[in-house]
């Protein structure tokens, strides 16, 4: 362990003093190296699948879950979107030197509120190896330094596409110190990041709750973490039946593996209960295993009772747990108490209903008649994001491009002095 910590420290002082070197990039320079990023990605898209089927195959050989197969695998499609990804993050603005605020004072002081880089961000993931793409490109157009940290699952993809970055800043006569991936799949690298507050300003963790859990547990810098995704919607009596059933469907079924995936169904005890017979029956026939309260567990006899934990449960999978509650307050009672502050959604026509649920709901991101599935940076006009924050400070929701900034204040005299 000595010698990985000695390594991640040693990236102190020319990791730093590349971030620095970064604040000094144009724009245009920038722009630039996304969009080589992007061009290169489309040019070595068989390669990439080349070394992500090495990853596949050891994936397989160890029997991990569907949900972490989905995760891992990238095909033309998805290579596809990252590099498109890229280009998006490349139209947008740069996020640091923006005047946030600015007021005089009666002294004749002149103040304001600058966005700037955060510094050097250390992202620990697992599985996604289109998070090597995502987190350099924000990191890059934001102006910050950053150590990525790959699952050992995803390490010849990751490091194939990290290659993919540094022949980017190279090629732009950029220093490749800005972004760096340790060259092993050791854990104690992590353990050593998470003991390196001298080189990293903020941790970012994506990935399993026992992996985040870690990080917020024992890291000696600020997090940007999210523990997990049980994500909620509530379908109120005046739902309109048909959109119902199509936002369930693709909140649960479009991608079971990720964070934004519904998790937990509240029924209103007043809803139409053809309608709640038509839900279970589509996600039944969808191969989705229920787990639920008696009056649940009552319209199919392959439904199973749901235990205390799974109200809590993150599935990652084709189950659910759906549970009737009496009203609207009991819900968000419900959500408030066993969700997990990511995403919760109503669907619902009445506007008292929309408002209450909206207000209450004490979760990152709050929807209305809109699938779960929608909680993500690049749906958000964000270009990609770096994660979801489901903290109370800085960084909530989608972690994108101002979410890597903080601020700092200028203060403008005029040979002032304070009696």
């Amino acid at each position: 362990m000595a010698q990985s910590q000695n390594s991640i420290l040693s990236l102190n002082t020319k990791i730093k003093m590349a971030a620095f070197s970064l604040r000094q990039c144009y724009d245009d320079i920038i722009n630039k190296i996304l969009n080589d990023i992007a061009q290169s990605l489309r040019q070595n898209s068989s390669e990439i699948l080349t070394y992500n089927d090495i990853d596949l195959d050891a994936a397989r050989d160890k029997r991990l879950s569907p949900a972490l197969i989905d995760r891992l695998m990238l095909n033309a499609a998805r290579i596809d979107s990252m590099a498109q990804s890229v280009l998006d993050i490349s139209k947008l603005p740069n996020p640091c030197g923006q005047i946030l605020e600015e007021w005089d004072r009666p002294n004749g002081l002149k103040l304001q509120k600058i966005s700037v880089p955060i510094g050097v961000l250390g992202m620990i993931y697992e599985s996604r190896p289109n998070v090597t793409i995502d987190a350099a490109a924000l990191a890059l157009k934001s102006r910050n330094a950053i150590i990525l940290r790959g699952g050992s699952e995803s390490f010849n993809t990751s490091k194939f596409l990290y290659q993919i970055i540094v022949d980017a800043l190279v090629k732009n006569n950029v220093s490749p110190n800005i972004i760096y991936m340790p060259p092993t799949t050791d854990r104690a690298v992590v353990d050593d990041m998470l003991n390196a507050p001298e080189v990293i300003d903020v941790i970012i963790p994506r990935g399993g709750k026992g992996l985040t859990k870690k990080v917020m547990d024992e890291a000696k810098m600020p997090v940007f973490a999210h523990l997990d995704g049980n994500c909620h919607i509530y379908v109120h009596p005046s739902v309109n039946p048909d959109m119902a059933i199509s936002v369930i469907k693709n909140a649960k079924l479009r991608r079971t593996g990720i964070c934004g995936a519904l998790e937990s169904l509240l029924f209103d005890e007043g809803m139409d209960m053809n309608l709640a017979k038509n839900i279970i029956e589509m996600l039944i026939h969808e191969g989705v295993e229920i787990v639920g309260d008696d009056k649940i567990m009552a319209f199919n006899q392959s439904i199973k009772s749901a235990s205390e934990d799974d109200w809590a449960a993150e599935y990652l999978d084709k189950k659910i747990s759906i549970k009737f509650v009496s009203n609207i307050q009991t819900a968000v009672e419900h959500i408030n108490h066993y969700g997990s502050h990511h995403t919760d959604s109503i669907l619902c026509e009445d506007i008292a209903a929309k408002s209450y649920f909206l207000d209450n709901v004490d979760s990152a991101i709050v929807m209305h008649n809109a699938s779960t599935q929608f909680a993500d940076g690049g749906e958000f006009g964000f270009g990609a994001e770096i994660g979801i924050g489901t903290g109370k400070l800085h960084a909530r929701g989608p972690v994108g491009l101002k979410q890597l900034c903080t601020f700092k204040y200028i203060v403008l005299g005029d040979g002032h002095t304070r009696p």
